[in-house]
């Protein structure tokens, strides 16, 4: 009989952490859902769809605590090495950014409720382009998660310089207009924050093509610096 204390063979431990990307993959599928209902309920002002990204975001923080606790118990038990080791660490900051593009998610929800009843202006932005842009991006940076492609995350990385373009001309073209048109300010305040956080959205985004990068080549590339892991 095995000794409890020893360390699980070595095909079971590889079965535990496919299941754990499993469990992330799924984590991500709830984030990019959270993302289309906000995005269909800015383009069609339903309430409803807010309500389902709030209670979506419930089902996310349950699933973050599930995953990182997962995460953890691999780590304790195996004390992995080299790639193993990079893919555990990668999992539990790729769970915190899913998270936060949740709570993005749900303040994008709140602007689109305060702007319920406000008078309908033409407004100096396109965010439902932006908004499919951050999209893009999650799935491109998840589809390199499935894949182990550190080529596809560095695409991501590209994305995000467009994504910020656009929140900086939104905030310039806005502000221009609040001051020019100040009955409208509620409206176009609404509507800088909302470009805030899918900028936000895209900075998630690439904190996750960057670990995937990081799990897949040992290369630690935040802030664009390379350092070898192996």
């Amino acid at each position: 009989m095995q000794n409890k204390n020893t360390p699980m063979p070595r095909i079971h431990f590889h079965q535990q952490l496919d299941d754990l990307k499993d469990r992330l993959l799924a984590q991500a599928a709830l984030a990019q859902q959270a993302l289309d209902c906000v995005l269909d309920a800015y383009t069609g002002g339903d309430l409803g769809l807010c309500q389902h990204v709030m209670d979506n975001e419930q089902a996310i923080n349950s699933s973050e605590r599930l995953i990182d606790q997962a995460a953890y118990d691999l780590l304790a038990m195996e004390q992995p090495m080299a790639v193993d080791l990079r893919f555990l660490l990668s999992v539990i900051k790729i769970n915190s950014d899913l998270e936060r593009i949740g709570d993005q998610c749900v303040n994008i929800a709140d602007r689109v409720r305060a702007s319920t009843g406000l008078e309908k202006v033409t407004l100096p932005v396109d965010i439902p382009t932006m908004g499919t842009t951050a999209g893009v991006m999650i799935r491109t940076a998840i589809q390199s998660l499935l894949e182990a492609d550190a080529f596809i995350a560095e695409s991501v990385l590209e994305m995000d310089d467009r994504v910020d373009d656009m929140n900086h001309k939104a905030h310039a073209d806005l502000t221009k207009l609040m001051m020019e048109q100040p009955e409208y300010a509620e409206q176009a305040l609404n509507a800088v924050i909302i470009c805030r956080n899918l900028e936000r959205i895209g900075d998630h985004s690439t904190n996750i093509a960057e670990d995937v990068i990081f799990w897949v080549r040992g290369a630690d590339i935040r802030h664009r610096l390379s350092v070898a892991m192996d």
